[in-house]
C-alpha cells in the first residue's frame, strides 16, 4: 500500500560526499501516517545495520561509526528522508535501505515498511 523509493546513490571517492533521499507514497486515495524513518546498510554476506533514525518529533540516532558525518533529516510535508553522507569510507561500500514505520488507517498499529535499496560505492 506505501512505497518507499531510494535515490541518490551512486560511486564516489572516498573522503567524498552522497546525499541520500527516500520519498513515501501511497496509491490515489490511501491515506497514511509515518512515525519514524531511518536508514540501514547492507554489505554481502552480512547483517543489515542501522545508520541513523529521526523519530516523529525529530529526535535523531546514530550509528557511532556514522556520528558527526551523517546526518538523517526529514521533511514530515513530503514524506521524506534524507542522509547527507560526508567523508565516507570505502568500509562503508553497501547497499543503503530506507525503512519506514507507517500506519495505513482503519489499523491502528504501524508496520514496517522497505525500500529497493540503493547502491553505495566508495573506491579507495
Amino acid at each position: 500500500q506505501v512505497r518507499l523509493v531510494e535515490s541518490g546513490g551512486g560511486f564516489l571517492q572516498a573522503g567524498g560526499s552522497l546525499r541520500l533521499s527516500c520519498a513515501a507514497s501511497a496509491a490515489s486515495g490511501i491515506e497514511f501516517s509515518i512515525s519514524a524513518m531511518a536508514w540501514y546498510r547492507q554489505a554481502p554476506g552480512k547483517q543489515r545495520e542501522l545508520v541513523a533514525s529521526i523519530s516523529r518529533g525529530d529526535t535523531t540516532t546514530y550509528a557511532d561509526s556514522v556520528k558527526g558525518r551523517f546526518t538523517i533529516s526529514r521533511d514530515s510535508a513530503k514524506n521524506t528522508v534524507l542522509l547527507q553522507m560526508n567523508q565516507l569510507k570505502r568500509e562503508e561500500t553497501d547497499v543503503y535501505y530506507c525503512h519506514s514505520k507507517v500506519r495505513v488507517p482503519p489499523i491502528p498499529r504501524t508496520r514496517d515498511y522497505w525500500g529497493q535499496g540503493t547502491q553505495v560505492t566508495v573506491s579507495s
